[in-house]
């Protein structure tokens, strides 16, 4: 039998080098609702996916289908002020906990449900931090304004 053309090994390689590529890439994609860092807020640990670029913080979790009970979204501001949330794109209630840059809850809206949209949801305090939970976590776990959230 005769050996493969070198071009040919060439072209085998460089598609498995872009299969590679494309799999990574859709992999990351779907990786975006994993949790890649933990906060500690009432005794317990949730899982937090970081929106800390302006297009993570825009997309928040809008499109997501579900969020179970030890998960949860941290989006991160460069500076503290008062960020105003709404429900765009949303399909499930959420509890939506502002942080201050010190790590206390300054404020809270609970059980916020996707027909509230396009209300603005505005905290009284600034924060840096707002951490949104599956709808009815913070009453689960009693957390109040003033709270300690360890980042």
């Amino acid at each position: 039998m005769k050996a493969p053309h070198p071009y040919f090994l060439v072209l085998v390689f460089a598609l498995l080098i872009a299969a590679s590529f494309f799999a990574f890439a859709t992999f990351s994609r779907e990786g975006d609702s994993k949790p890649d860092s933990l906060v500690y807020l009432a005794g317990r640990s949730v899982h937090v996916t970081l929106a800390d670029t302006e297009a993570e913080r825009e997309q928040g979790l809008g499109g997501r289908e579900s969020l179970s009970s030890d998960e949860g979204m941290l989006f991160v501001f460069p500076q503290e002020g008062e960020y105003g949330f709404w429900m765009k794109d949303m399909h499930i209630p959420i509890d939506i906990v502002w942080i201050s840059r010190q790590g206390t809850v300054v404020f809270l809206a609970q059980n916020v449900t996707p027909d509230t949209y396009p209300h603005v949801f505005t905290p009284n305090r600034d924060a840096q931090y707002v951490l949104e939970l599956r709808a009815g976590w913070t009453e689960e776990y009693n957390v109040r304004v003033g709270d300690t959230v360890r980042l």
